[in-house]
């Protein structure tokens, strides 16, 4: 008997839980107390998943020493087998038999007993149900109060602490009423029924028959929708072709939500610049207005301009603001009169939403463009026969992996062995899923014994193979969990909460996760528990030793109809959502409504595939733009610093270009050429040749238009002369104007 496993487990749960937090979200942006409740969280509903299967092979080693417990003896003084007892209802039995036979039936009891072996894992029987009372009551008090309290006040527009409590507890108000009448009725039919006794465990059992009722509903038909689409999505990733329709026709829906978000942010900011001339300093509101322009992007600086860096600022944002900002300093657009302390409040909390749509759409759409990318060029080395994979833009590798991971073997991985890989994982998790549907529909037939998860449990037990009953445990719950939490993140209406990679998931999202983890695990954990005949009012058999975990959430025995009737039969309804998940009735459905989905064969969708794989051109040359800027911009300069520190530079045009062209033949990273130029021509003209042509009404045409950007003048009388006058100065100068070689 050691506590040694489950320390490991409990270590290694602690550390998963830290990563994936680390990997989803930024600790040093997001507030500490939002990391903590997340983390708590999560790491909580793992240790449910992950310590429920050591309960499980506790339990069956407990059930062995009570079936094998050892008789009373009732045979005359001189029996060998003194200590071993029978029990009563067996004495009668035994006062019958002869003494060889009952000394051959006490050695055989003895025999018995010793088979009973211990699991690797077993630990002391106090220490289980302490840590599910902490586990599962901590759970409880996170996702049922403080968890929305947090989310609600995450998103609350006010100034003050007090001002945000209110705001939270008003918005949850009415969740907090449903879950009160729930509550309320059925804290009326146990004090009405004169058979059921009321009392603090009494009450307990409501509170936890109210969680699991709502948590299983929930869990049955997100699990429906996971069991059918996680299978088939792997499925999907195995045919390249369709995997890319797909991606394209959800990249041309993305970008209309991401043009929403960006003209609800440019709005916003305008109502912000508004606001901000409105209350001037040494006014007692502007330490709010201070606030709210601290929640608005980085790269905006307040006054209507674009400050610092802007490369996450799209090409009309950038336009709309300075044409906003112009437009306000001409007059042409006058400032808000006197806001008030609510309409600060209000623009704050739209400044925090509008900031979190336009932070997730734009989340999604660089991993979707990447995605989409990544799925282009695996159809083109698809049918590449070199053998050696090609890549758009390379990704960044270190020094080991690129020796390791060679274009070959890349090649090998992504073009042959992957697919495979692909299709035998689908074909493992569509039997597994089959599996799961047979147990949910006939579990609670207890002879003969149909579930297969419980016969292979008890084939297991029997055997006294603990550590194949811990793995079929902890494989089974994580297919579980997977497909409900996949569906969670897939469906269109919750989408609003993403967790996006590479640290960009915000607060709010993060609250989500954590509090559906707590809210769906232990409901989920108690089906599986039925499915494996470890629930005795599920079996109906008294004698079944039970686990730790449902010793504390105890039975739903206060309400009849909840025990008897929903948490058994309605798992059934699985059969019939998986059936209308696979015939896609949801999606035809949406698609006649009017909301198009991805639907094969039908001309619409085409068009929105075609749309979104015009987009996709659009952003790879956005993309070489940049590249091949920024590889200029390398190259100019490693270039030039070669040229000082070898004490060749030169003042005139000439001997710097010729400098410049004596590279090692041997490079190949660079991008263009320059070629020596005669004495008449400076940098600046040998330059403009070696720049590529602009397209002015093509698809270059952001580059025009960032080219005609002028900056705005102070004064409107004398705008036009000043620009005026900086052209023409610039253009004596032999200057060019400020944009054409940024990339220089």
């Amino acid at each position: 008997m050691s506590v040694g496993p489950l320390a490991v487990e409990i270590v290694c749960v602690f550390c998963l839980a830290v990563y994936l937090l680390h990997k989803y979200g930024d600790w040093r942006r997001q507030h500490l107390i939002v990391t903590l409740a997340t983390l708590v969280a999560w790491y909580f509903s793992f240790i449910i998943i992950f310590i429920l299967p050591l309960d499980v092979s506790s339990t069956y080693y407990r059930q062995c020493l009570k079936d094998n417990q050892p008789l009373q003896p009732t045979i005359s003084p001189t029996s060998s087998f003194p200590n071993v007892t029978y029990n009563v209802s067996e004495q009668s039995d035994m006062l019958d038999l002869p003494a060889e036979h009952s000394a051959r039936a006490i050695r055989q009891s003895a025999q018995d007993v010793t088979e009973c072996h211990e699991p690797w894992s077993h630990v002391p029987d106090h220490i289980l149900p302490d840590l599910w009372h902490v586990v599962y009551w901590t759970s409880m008090v996170l996702t049922w109060l403080i968890i929305p309290i947090m989310m609600s006040y995450s998103s609350a527009g006010d100034f003050t602490v007090l001002g945000k409590l209110k705001t939270a507890l008003i918005e949850n108000a009415i969740w907090y009423g449903s879950y009160l009448f729930v509550f309320g009725v059925l804290l009326i039919y146990v004090a009405v029924n004169p058979d059921l006794q009321f009392d603090k465990t009494g009450l307990k059992v409501i509170l936890v028959t109210a969680s699991n009722t709502w948590g299983l509903f929930l869990v049955v038909l997100m699990l429906g929708y996971g069991l059918v689409e996680v299978p088939r999505s792997l499925w999907y990733h195995s045919k390249q072709g369709f995997m890319l329709s797909h991606v394209q026709f959800k990249v041309a829906k993305l970008s209309v939500e991401k043009s929403e978000s960006e003209e609800a942010l440019e709005d916003v900011l305008e109502d912000v610049k508004k606001a901000a001339d409105s209350v001037r300093d040494h006014h007692p509101y502007r330490p709010y207005i201070e606030t709210i322009l601290t929640k608005c992007p980085s790269w905006w600086d307040g006054l209507g301009q674009i400050s610092g860096p802007s490369q996450g600022v799209p090409e009309h944002m950038q336009r709309n603001i300075s044409t906003a900002a112009t437009a306000l300093n001409d007059g042409a657009v006058r400032p808000m009169e006197a806001p008030t302390e609510k309409s600060l409040a209000r623009l704050n909390k739209r400044v925090i939403s509008a900031v979190r749509n336009h932070h997730r759409t734009q989340c999604q759409w660089t991993l979707l463009v990447n995605e989409a990318i990544h799925l282009e060029d695996m159809e083109k080395n698809a049918e590449s026969n070199d053998c050696l994979f090609k890549h758009s833009f390379m990704p960044e590798r270190n020094a080991f992996v690129r020796s390791v991971y060679t274009p070959s073997v890349e090649w090998y991985w992504k073009c042959r062995v992957k697919p495979m890989c692909f299709k035998v994982l689908t074909v493992v998790l569509a039997l597994f899923a089959l599996l799961i549907v047979w147990s949910e529909v006939t579990f609670f037939n207890r002879e003969p014994v149909l579930s297969l998860f419980a016969q292979f449990i008890h084939l297991a037990a029997k055997h006294y193979n603990y550590f194949q009953i811990e793995v079929i445990s902890c494989l089974t719950i994580a297919f579980l969990c997977t497909c409900t939490y996949y569906t969670v993140f897939k469906v269109r209406v919750l989408n609003y909460y993403y967790l996006a990679p590479f640290h960009q998931t915000d607060e709010y999202s993060l609250l989500f996760s954590g509090m559906l983890l707590c809210r769906l695990t232990p409901p989920l954990c108690l089906n599986f528990l039925g499915l494996i005949h470890l629930d005795s009012h599920v079996t109906k058999d008294h004698e079944l030793v039970e686990t730790s975990y449902t010793e504390i959430m105890g039975h739903m025995d206060v309400i009849s109809i909840i025990s008897d009737g929903f948490n058994i039969y309605f798992p059934m309804a699985i059969v019939l959502l998986c059936a209308a998940t696979f015939l896609n009735l949801g999606s035809r459905c949406l698609h006649f409504l009017g909301f198009e989905q991805f639907i094969g064969e039908d001309d619409i969708t085409q068009e929105i595939v075609d749309e979104g794989r015009e987009l996709l051109k659009r952003e790879k040359r956005k993309r070489q733009r940049t590249e091949d800027s920024e590889s200029r911009r390398q190259d100019y300069q490693s270039r030039a610093g070669k040229a000082t520190t070898g004490g060749q530079r030169s003042l005139s045009g000439s001997r710097l270009a010729d400098t410049l062209t004596a590279a090692p033949p041997n490079s190949t990273a660079n991008i263009f050429h320059i070629t020596p130029s005669s004495s008449s021509e400076n940098d600046h003209t040998q330059l403009l040749r070696d720049v590529a042509p602009i397209d002015y009404m093509g698809q270059n045409a952001e580059i025009y238009d960032e080219f005609n950007r002028a900056v705005p003048s102070v004064d409107p009388v004398t705008k036009s002369y000043q620009s005026h006058r900086n052209t023409t100065a610039a253009s004596r100068s032999g200057r060019p104007v400020r944009g054409i070689f940024d990339d220089v």
